[in-house]
């Protein structure tokens, strides 16, 4: 895959790699208006082949190396698992999604979208249109309800296949996103089920039933995805998902530190702390590491907030780079403080230098403008996925953070127009 943005300079014999070679003056306008993208590794210095490899090298980690989370089931489905809590989820099949149609594999999305509409959908009943957020690798359900962050990607990457492929391939990707939205906004609270969307507050719930659609998730929220569907979807909701953009955006303000630029798991639609004395909820733990590649994706895309996402992406990796960039850990109060205790995960409990936090914090680089970005996206370039000295090793969620990372930094994380 080669970016547009190195294509260009090569074509304008390094005039525009002039205007961008300085790493700490980001881009002004997102990809929505130029169709361009920042190749940040590119800037760096790194060779166009290179670059192309180690993106090459990072996708056959995670989809067909001996430290894979992608598994076919005979001749037509495949699913993505967490592997060390032996489930399937709607957060790593949604990703899956995205990632298989932005490197143009068909095979993949298709194989993995008939399996989670097979086992994960509800195909009637108060949860119609809705995925079963967790389930067995045999397709049992660990659990009913959904986890509205799946279904943010999902309508996402259906409308991204819709562009790229059309809809008369055997599946119609279009409608399948348009059925997924117009179940989920019908719903009026029968049997406890609500929208995904608060409706009121114009904001992701963190689950779209009577516990879960108290407060949201930070890391849920990714603004350009509504314009996406504002501009896609052809749902009759294009206003209101533009207003759903402008919404989360006004919401991380508020989510987010002011000096440290972390955020909690999860929070109030007002940004303020649950408060709820669990051990997930106010402090930046793993959901939380996804915000600055939220962030940065939002900031290529759309560019709508340049000037706060400018200033949080120094923030945050001001904070990490002060807690000594290559030791820095997983899991801190938002006020930068130690947590009081450690959330454990795959039967490990222990504060890591984790690839995934490594991998979102890096990416985060292209709002970035003081010079410690650059060595942010060094230390995702020398990046290894590998198992801790205790034996930990996380292939799923590392895995695909790190993957999304590259994709942001070589310029090949995009938003995927419609072919005619």
């Amino acid at each position: 895959m080669k970016s547009l943005f190195y294509s260009l300079c090569l074509l304008l014999a390094g005039a525009s790699c002039t205007q961008h070679a300085d790493l700490s003056k980001p881009w002004k306008k997102g990809a929505f208006e130029t169709r361009q993208y920042r190749n940040y590794f590119a800037e760096m210095g790194y060779p166009q082949s290179d670059i192309d490899k180690k993106l090459t090298d990072v996708f056959n980690e995670v989809f067909y190396s001996d430290k894979k989370v992608y598994f076919e089931v005979g001749d037509s489905m495949a699913y993505i698992s967490d592997i060390k809590n032996h489930d399937v989820r709607t957060e790593g099949m949604s990703y899956g999604l995205m990632i298989a149609v932005q490197f143009d594999r068909q095979d993949i999305f298709d194989r993995l979208w008939r399996w989670g509409k097979r086992y994960m959908q509800h195909q009637d009943g108060p949860w119609k249109g809705y995925f079963a957020w967790s389930c067995q690798t045999d397709g049992t359900r660990y659990a009913q309800g959904p986890a509205s962050d799946g279904e943010l990607y999902y309508v996402t990457a259906l409308l991204f296949a819709a562009n790229r492929w059309g809809n008369d391939t055997g599946i119609d990707y279009k409608a399948e996103a348009q059925h997924i939205l117009n179940c989920a906004m019908s719903k009026d609270g029968t049997a406890g089920v609500m929208p995904f969307i608060n409706v009121e507050k114009k904001l992701i719930t963190f689950t779209p039933d009577r516990f879960g659609g108290r407060f949201t998730d930070p890391s849920y929220h990714v603004p350009a995805f509504y314009e996406v569907w504002a501009r896609w979807a052809d749902d009759g909701r294009a206003d209101f998902w533009r207003e759903c953009a402008d919404s989360s955006r006004v919401y991380l303000h508020r989510s987010i530190h002011p000096v440290t630029g972390l955020n909690p798991d999860y929070n109030n639609y007002d940004g303020s702390l649950l408060g709820s004395n669990r051990i997930i909820g106010d402090d930046f733990r793993f959901d939380s590491w996804r915000v600055p590649m939220n962030i940065a994706l939002d900031y290529s895309w759309a560019c709508a907030d340049r000037e706060w996402q400018n200033g949080y992406a120094n923030r945050i990796q001001d904070f990490l780079y002060g807690q000594g960039i290559d030791t820095f850990v997983d899991q801190y109060k938002v006020d930068g403080s130690q947590v009081t205790d450690t959330l454990g995960a795959g039967g490990y409990k222990a504060l890591r230098h984790s690839v995934g936090l490594v991998a979102t914090s890096a990416a985060v680089s292209l709002a970035a403008t003081h010079p410690k970005a650059r060595e942010f996206a060094e230390r995702l370039w020398t990046s290894q996925n590998v198992p801790f000295a205790d034996g930990y090793f996380d292939a799923y969620y590392d895995g695909l953070l790190r993957l999304f990372a590259f994709m942001h930094l070589s310029g090949n994380y995009r938003i995927i127009f419609p072919e005619k």
